[in-house]
């Protein structure tokens, strides 16, 4: 079978020869490269370089991130390719790199760092760990209607900074799911951080525009 053609990246901010970080930026369902790049370009970072790739279609994936995990795996695995281009496309080392994204991006960005690490940091805004279905035991209600996912992870990410994100409410992304998420990073050596908006909704976070300017401009 022919190999996928890789995602086109779109590049922003600062020339990598005068950046002094990078910044990797995933859009969500139905989103574009060029409108999560607008986050990156808000923070006002003049020495901050920006890469985004563009999802095939608009999305990462055709189903939700709760769907069986051996159903997500080509998906994943998809986009952890087009994040490796975006990185390349900086030009920089990974230590000066730092990976975001909202919803389907963030859940993108947050297996992108538990599986591969050796980043800066790591934001899952309205995000979670992909994937359910694969550690036995029922479908409940905390899950969406989904059964559990194992958290089988093993990369060493050595106090690495994770920001993840989410409503009380949010109708995409089980808070249960993002509390498993942040307690698996934890488990794994990172600076877990995780911010919780009270009531519904599905967005980006005031919180986490701070948590990125915070890390990006140290």
């Amino acid at each position: 079978m022919k190999p996928a053609d890789p995602a086109p990246v779109t590049t922003a901010g600062a020339a990598p020869d005068r950046a002094r970080f990078g910044l990797v930026l995933l859009h969500g369902r139905g989103g574009a490269a060029k409108d999560i790049l607008s986050l990156g370009t808000a923070l006002g970072l003049p020495d901050l370089a920006l890469a985004a790739p563009q999802a095939p279609g608009q999305s990462w994936w055709p189903t939700s991130f709760l769907a069986p995990t051996a159903t997500m795996a080509p998906h994943v695995e998809s986009g952890l390719h087009a994040i490796d281009a975006a990185i390349a496309a900086l030009n920089l080392s990974r230590a000066q790199i730092a990976i975001a994204g909202f919803s389907q991006g963030g859940c993108l960005a947050l297996e992108y760092a538990a599986r591969r690490g050796d980043l800066m940091a790591a934001f899952g805004l309205s995000a979670g760990l992909v994937g359910t279905s694969d550690a036995g035991g029922p479908a409940t209600d905390a899950l969406y209607g989904h059964a559990p996912k194992r958290f089988d992870y093993t990369t060493d990410l050595a106090a690495m900074p994770i920001h993840i994100s989410v409503h009380e409410r949010d109708p995409h992304i089980p808070l249960t799911r993002v509390q498993q998420s942040a307690e698996t990073f934890c488990a794994l050596g990172a600076n877990a951080t995780l911010v919780t908006a009270p009531g519904a909704g599905h967005g980006i976070l005031q919180d986490d525009v701070t948590a990125l300017r915070r890390v990006l401009n140290r």
